[in-house]
C-alpha cells in the first residue's frame, strides 16, 4: 500500500518521471502501479512533483514541461526551474530518470523548436540526465497512433535526435515503446524490473 508522502526521509531508490504535458505520465504511472496520481486540471498549472512512496522506494511524477495552452511563457519558464532544481537537488537519491515523449508527434515538435533555431527541451532534459549519470529509459508512448510500418523509422528518427546511433534496437535496453491507451507498458516494466534486478532489488518487483 503506497504511504503518504509528506515525508521522503529514508528513501533508497528514487525513480524520475518526466515529459511534456499530455505525453501521458500520469496515467502511465497509474497502470504500473494501481495508484492515481494528483493531476491538474488542464496543463501546466502543477507546478510541485507528485510522488507515491512505498517502503524505501519513490516514484516522481515531475511537472510537464513545454508548450502548454493558455499559459503564460513566465509560468512555463517557472515550471522547468523547478523541475531542474528538484532534479539537481536529488541527485544523488536518484537511480532511474524515465522520459516520456509523444512518439506520434515528436518529430513535428522537434522541427518546429529547430525551424525556430532552438534546442527541444525533451532533448535538453535527456542530455541533463546523462550529464548527472542518471540510469535514464526512453519511454515512447502513443505508438498506438504510429502506423506499423513506420514504427521503425520513427525510433530511428527519435534516437538519432538524442545521439543514439539507429538502428533503435541497438538501444532496446534504453527505450521502451509503449502505449498507455492501449495498455501496452510491457516493454517499460520489463526495463524498470531489469534495472531493480541489477540494483539486487528485485524485493521491488512486487510494486510493478
Amino acid at each position: 500500500m503506497a504511504k503518504k508522502n509528506d515525508d521522503l526521509e529514508g528513501i533508497n531508490f528514487e525513480i524520475l518521471f518526466s515529459g511534456r504535458s499530455n505525453v501521458g505520465k500520469s496515467s502511465i504511472i497509474k497502470q504500473l502501479t494501481g495508484k492515481n496520481v494528483k493531476v491538474g486540471k488542464r496543463p501546466g498549472v502543477t507546478l510541485k512533483p507528485t510522488h507515491i512512496r512505498y517502503s524505501d522506494l519513490l516514484l516522481t511524477d515531475l511537472p510537464g514541461f513545454g508548450f502548454m495552452s493558455g499559459v503564460k511563457d513566465r509560468k512555463q519558464d517557472i515550471v522547468k526551474d523547478q523541475i531542474v532544481r528538484y532534479i539537481e537537488k536529488n541527485t544523488d537519491r536518484v537511480n532511474i530518470a524515465v522520459l516520456v515523449i509523444d512518439g506520434a508527434s515528436f518529430i513535428d515538435i522537434i522541427q518546429r523548436w529547430e525551424d525556430r533555431g532552438e534546442i527541444p527541451i525533451d532533448i535538453e532534459m535527456f542530455e541533463l540526465f546523462q550529464e548527472l549519470g542518471f540510469d535514464i529509459i526512453l519511454a515512447v508512448n502513443k505508438t498506438d497512433k504510429i502506423k506499423n510500418k513506420e514504427i521503425d523509422a520513427t525510433l530511428d528518427y527519435i534516437c538519432d535526435k538524442l545521439n543514439m546511433l539507429p538502428p533503435w534496437k541497438q538501444w532496446i535496453d534504453t527505450v521502451a515503446p509503449i502505449s498507455a491507451k492501449k495498455g501496452d507498458l510491457k516493454a517499460l516494466k520489463s526495463l524498470i524490473r531489469q534495472r531493480l534486478h541489477n540494483e539486487k532489488r528485485d524485493d521491488l518487483f512486487k510494486y510493478f
